[in-house]
């Protein structure tokens, strides 16, 4: 189970916390054991930018665990103020190195105060767009990234702020739990799931889910469990509890594509993770991924990228 600390300050922006751990609490329901969600502050309460007061918070710890996230959120406002009595010791605690071993996530101007501790030196990194040149001046070492949802660099990453912190967990999520998890948690808050800038633009993950079908999503997730499994459109139709024409009719209607085109998108899907995280030749991703061949595959893999298998074996 991975600690998962939210670091609040005086007028924190609500959603930057909000946001993300809906993310991470329905990830621990779809996937239990995963996180612990802890809050944490330089002081016993704070009263978000709404007016809300945050009490019953966490003392800053001594220490962090190894593979720990800490969260830094954004506070309203113009700038943030380095001198704020609260905000300083935060900054003070971060300088300190007692985040030393944990994972950063900066979520709007949370990646300022990680500036002003000295965090960033050196490091790609975003926030807001209001909040860019804040960000400069905080740390003229860092390569600040504008017009970016979020940015990874090692243990350190950072979103535009707001709604884009949620992009970034729903990322992290998926590289440590899987994209079937991450998935399912976009779809329980109704929201979508981007990636990363060198995922494709369209992620097969998600792509033909943007609907509400019950029956639909089932075979989806089913396909989404097991993509080498024999599926055919019988079936596929077991699943949904129908018939193989009505669920063509609803596939069509619902995902706009074939039930069969999906299997073999998720299929194409689960083998480009295996061609770029394994060392299996192509034959044995084939297999692993339900095509019959690897020629089948490579038929199949030409839908969707221009690039052969071979040229994304070694990519990052």
């Amino acid at each position: 189970m991975r600690e998962v600390l939210f670091l609040l300050l005086p007028n924190v922006v609500l959603l930057d916390v909000a946001g993300s751990a809906e993310a991470f609490r329905c990830a621990e329901r779809r996937a239990p054991g995963s996180y612990r969600l802890r809050f944490i502050a330089p002081q016993p309460s704070v009263t978000a930018a709404v007016g809300l007061t945050l009490g019953a918070l966490e003392p800053l710890p001594a220490s962090l665990a190894p593979g720990a996230l800490l969260i830094l959120t954004g506070v309203a406002g113009d700038a943030v103020d380095p001198e704020e009595s609260a905000t300083a010791r935060a900054i003070d605690w971060l300088r300190g190195g007692a985040a030393a071993a944990a994972q950063l996530l900066c979520v709007c101007t949370g990646s300022v105060i990680a500036a002003h501790a000295g965090l960033l030196a050196g490091r790609d990194c975003t926030t807001h767009h209001a909040h860019l040149d804040e960000l400069r001046r905080a740390e003229p070492r860092a390569r600040v990234h504008d017009n970016r949802i979020f940015v990874e660099d090692g243990r350190v990453a950072s979103s535009a702020g707001v709604t884009a912190g949620l992009d970034l967990a729903l990322h992290l999520i998926g590289l440590q739990q899987g994209p079937q998890v991450a998935a399912e948690v976009a779809r329980d808050l109704v929201v979508y799931l981007r990636r990363a800038g060198s995922d494709p633009t369209l992620s097969p993950w998600v792509m033909h889910r943007n609907h509400l079908h019950p029956a639909v999503h089932r075979v989806q997730d089913a396909v989404t469990r097991d993509p080498a499994a024999r599926w055919d459109s019988a079936q596929l139709a077991a699943v949904a509890c129908t018939g193989p024409r009505n669920l063509a009719r609803l596939f069509a209607e619902h995902a706009r594509c074939s039930p069969l085109d999906y299997v073999q998108l998720i299929r194409y899907a689960f083998a480009r993770q295996l061609v770029t995280g394994s060392t299996l030749d192509l034959e044995r991703v084939a297999a692993r991924a339900g095509f019959g061949s690897a020629q089948q595959l490579r038929r199949v893999w030409a839908r969707w990228e221009a690039l052969p298998p071979s040229a994304f074996r070694h990519a990052p």
